[in-house]
């Protein structure tokens, strides 16, 4: 998969990073996606990363286990927000050009993620 940054603007003429992904399939064709969500996603795992690294050294440093577990918690919700706005872009541009181009195989990937992710 090759990937490709560019940048669009708003309504409002800030920049927004935007990442293409051209993918190539066993039947052939290719799409290129185009991802709106990949700063704010970047954004939200690094903040993910600092919070879960901040329950690490409750553990490490004895803290009570009720506001360890309430902190896993947050960490848990934060990382499904994340999953669902990579849901939501995908959703929005990549199955959208798959549903134009009649792409089942990326419908039938879909559905198997959606799976996985509502566990």
């Amino acid at each position: 998969m090759e990937k490709k940054k560019r940048t669009g603007v708003r309504g409002n003429a800030d920049p927004v990073l935007h990442e293409e992904h051209v993918h190539v399939h066993e039947h052939g064709h290719t799409h290129v996606h185009t991802h709106t969500q990949t700063k704010a996603v970047l954004n939200r795992m690094a903040r993910l990363i600092g919070h879960l690294q901040s329950v690490r050294r409750m553990v490490e440093e004895g803290r009570d286990c009720s506001e360890v577990l309430l902190q896993i918690s947050a960490v848990d919700a934060a990382l499904k927000n994340v999953g669902k706005i990579i849901l939501k872009d995908h959703m929005e541009h990549c199955i959208v050009d798959a549903v134009q181009d009649n792409d089942r195989e990326a419908l039938a990937r879909l559905e198997q993620a959606i799976d996985r992710f509502v566990r």
